[in-house]
C-alpha cells in the first residue's frame, strides 16, 4: 500500500514538473512580455513582422493611385478656393493686391498639404506597411511627372504642360524668365509642404492597419 502511495506521489510531482516546464516553454508570458527562455512572446508583433517581411517595401502601384488621389483632391479644393475667392472679391471695392497674394499663397500651401496627405493616406492604406516610404513614393511620382511636364512644355510649348490646368504640383521652372529666384524658392517650399503631407498621410494609412491588427490579434 505504501508502494502505491509513493508511486501516486511520484506521478503527481512529475505532472507538476511538466506543467511548470510547459509554462516556461511558452504556455504563458512572464510579466515582462517574454517567455521563460527570454524569447519575445508578443504574438501580434511577431505576426506583423512576418507579414511585413513578405509584403513590405515600396509599392509603386499604390503610390501611383495615391498620386491620382492627390491630383483629384487638388483640383477639387482649388476650384472651391477659387469660387470662394471670387465671391469675396466681388464684395470688395478696393482689394489689397499684397494681401491677396499672401492669402493665395497660404491657401495654395494648405491645399497641397491636404491633397498630398490624402494621397499618402491612400497609398499607405493600400500598401499596409512602410507608410513613410509610401508617402515619399507618392511625392516622387509627382516630381517625376512634373519634370516630364516641364520638359514637354520647354520643347513643344506650354499647351503640353498638363500641370498648368490641374495645379496638382508646383511647376518646375526650367528655362527663361520662369527660372527666377522667387519661382524656384516658391517651387521648393511647395514641394516640401507636399512631401510632409504625403509622409504624414502614408503613416496615417499604415496606422489604420496596425489598429486592425491589434483588434484581431490582441496585444
Amino acid at each position: 500500500m505504501s508502494t502505491s502511495a509513493g508511486a501516486a506521489g511520484d506521478r503527481g510531482r512529475k505532472a507538476a514538473g511538466q506543467g511548470s516546464g510547459e509554462h516556461r516553454d511558452g504556455a504563458g508570458p512572464t510579466p515582462d512580455g517574454t517567455r521563460g527562455d527570454g524569447v519575445d512572446n508578443t504574438s501580434r508583433r511577431r505576426v506583423v513582422e512576418r507579414e511585413k517581411a513578405t509584403f513590405g517595401g515600396v509599392k509603386i502601384g499604390s503610390a501611383f493611385f495615391g498620386w491620382l488621389t492627390a491630383i483629384g483632391t487638388t483640383v477639387l479644393l482649388s476650384a472651391l478656393a477659387t469660387a470662394l475667392g471670387a465671391a469675396v472679391l466681388l464684395n470688395d471695392d478696393s482689394p489689397d493686391s499684397t494681401a491677396i497674394t499672401i492669402t493665395g499663397t497660404i491657401i495654395l500651401l494648405v491645399i497641397l498639404f491636404v491633397a498630398y496627405y490624402c494621397g499618402g493616406y491612400v497609398a499607405g492604406r493600400m500598401a499596409r506597411f512602410n507608410g513613410m516610404k509610401q508617402g515619399i513614393a507618392v511625392w516622387v511620382w509627382a516630381v517625376v511627372i512634373a519634370i516630364v511636364a516641364a520638359i514637354l512644355a520647354a520643347i513643344a510649348g506650354d499647351q503640353f504642360n498638363i500641370l498648368v490646368e490641374l495645379n496638382g504640383f508646383p511647376q518646375i521652372p526650367m528655362f527663361g524668365d520662369n527660372a527666377t529666384a522667387s519661382t524656384i524658392i516658391a517651387a521648393v517650399v511647395a514641394a516640401a509642404v507636399a512631401l510632409i503631407g504625403a509622409i504624414l498621410g502614408g503613416l496615417g494609412g499604415m496606422r489604420f492597419h496596425r489598429r486592425v491588427d491589434k483588434a484581431g490579434l490582441g496585444d
